[in-house]
């Protein structure tokens, strides 16, 4: 008798409760993927991928740090001199070695759907086959960026964008009446307000002037550059930002010390260490009063080291594989920072998230002292990111959130990906959530009321993104 599928209807669900919750409440909800790094051009462009490398291992540096961890030449990996169906032979050969690697998971999951591959593994003797069969699917017009993304339901899209991005590829999305699912920018500026290396800076800092069309030549000017660009994103519909930050900078300055250090780096100066984090200080309550203004949701992602390796950063450059999980203590310069845009009443609804899972009862506790308003959830703990978007770091995010503060109010999971096939992680999140909850109904630690526990799961899914974020989408789905 054969083996039965690894990925079926039930996978993960492993109750009757949880195959009810899952299937019946959220199982077909649509999609809100508020955080993404999708190409805008690809989905302004419809773009039709040439095989199943382009769109599935191109760019992917989770894959990528499996390969090398397998011994995979890099040659192989991210090399100009191999084909994409070597490179693609070669994730083949690594997979069967990613057991107990979420890796493993999402490879069959992303085999499933959209290409509807689940009756074999992944391996060196059924590479051949699955190369071919998903080229020849790839081919056909329903697996192009935008059909992926009807067939898996997806209402909104947020990428993310530098602040002098020109976001035409957004205007001629937005302009297309035939694309039913919002595609929406998100304002991403940490570039400016990282001082340390001035060339860079500077060199950024051409580039706002250029898209603002302001000269800028004092910290008056550079402000006034932001705002524009503020302002340009929120027409085109911007409705976030989002902040990837080593740590938390908190530091006091005065208006005259900011103008300054402006005015030291503008000419090329080198600032020291206490200059950059008074700087970086100033910008993240600037940008955040921004935010607050235009009624936006604010995102921290914290604590990441990237790109360890100098010697493979020169080579390939940034998102290529080479970064870790930092430990930076960050939670006193977080509450000041929190605390000082709500003494001024200006702290916007704000997501918070961690790459270290000792920091998962900082963030959830820290949430409950910022909460008000008015607003259900106005402050976040998000989900499981980067290196904790697997099972145990969804479910101990998930524990953390429920035992500290209110699942029910979570706006839920996200891609965080370049992949068009990286929307199955909703499903694994939904599938996992409807695990923990089915079973704690069976273990009589939640009421035997699925209408009850269906509505939670309902509104962790769908309902509550659609209320947070303000997009305009049905908030039944």
């Amino acid at each position: 008798m054969a083996n039965p599928p690894l990925i079926h209807a039930d996978f993960l669900l492993d109750t009757p409760a949880s195959r009810e919750l899952y299937h019946g409440h959220a199982a077909q909800l649509p999609i809100i993927d508020y955080h993404c790094h999708l190409p805008p051009k690809d989905v302004a462009e419809d773009r039709r991928f040439a095989n199943l490398y382009r769109i599935w291992l191109e760019g992917d540096h989770y894959k990528w740090r499996a390969m090398r961890s397998a011994g995979v030449p890099e040659g192989l990996i991210t090399g100009a001199e191999s084909t994409d169906e070597e490179k693609f032979l070669a994730w083949a050969a690594t997979v069967p070695k990613c057991l107990r690697n979420p890796l493993y998971h999402w490879t069959h999951l992303e085999l499933n759907r959209p290409f509807g591959i689940n009756d074999r593994l992944l391996g060196p003797d059924t590479a051949d086959g699955v190369w071919e069969r998903c080229n020849e699917l790839l081919a056909q017009p329903g697996l192009s960026a935008r059909g992926i993304m009807r067939r898996m339901n997806v209402a909104v899209v947020c990428t993310t964008d530098d602040p002098v991005d020109d976001l035409a590829h957004h205007a001629a999305i937005a302009a297309d009446r035939s694309f039913a699912t919002q595609v929406r920018p998100t304002w991403r500026p940490d570039k400016g307000m990282a001082i340390e290396d001035p060339a860079v800076f500077n060199a950024w800092l051409a580039k706002l002037e250029a898209a603002s069309g302001v000269t800028i030549a004092s910290m008056d000017d550079y402000r006034a550059a932001l705002a524009k660009r503020h302002a340009f994103f929120h027409e085109r519909g911007c409705r976030l930002s989002d902040h990837g930050l080593e740590t938390v900078w908190a530091e006091d300055w005065t208006e005259q010390q900011i103008a300054a250090i402006f005015k030291k780096v503008r000419s090329g100066g080198v600032p020291t260490a206490d200059e950059s984090a008074r700087f970086r200080s100033c910008m993240l309550h600037e940008w955040a009063v921004m935010d607050h203004a235009k009624g936006w949701v604010q995102q921290f992602h914290l604590g990441p080291i990237r790109n360890n390796s100098t010697r493979m950063f020169k080579a390939l450059g940034p998102d290529t594989g080479f970064d870790s999980i930092g430990d930076a203590s960050y939670a006193k310069p977080l509450s000041r920072m929190l605390d000082r845009l709500d003494r001024e009443d200006k702290l916007a609804r704000t997501i918070l998230y961690n790459i270290n899972p000792k920091e998962n009862e900082v963030l959830g506790t820290m949430i409950g002292n910022f909460q008000g308003g008015g607003i259900a959830g106005k402050m976040q703990f998000g989900s499981g990111w980067w290196f904790l978007d697997q099972m145990d770091g969804m479910e101990k995010q998930l524990d953390a959130l429920s035992n500290l503060g209110l699942l029910s109010t979570f706006v839920g999971m996200l891609t965080d990906s370049r992949s068009f096939l990286s929307y199955t992680r909703h499903e694994y999140f939904r599938r996992i959530l409807c695990r923990r909850l089915g079973r704690e109904i069976a273990g009589g630690l939640l009421p035997d009321d699925l209408a009850l526990v269906g509505g939670l799961v309902r509104d962790v899914c769908y309902r509550n993104a659609a209320r947070y974020f303000g997009f305009g989408v049905p908030v039944e789905g």
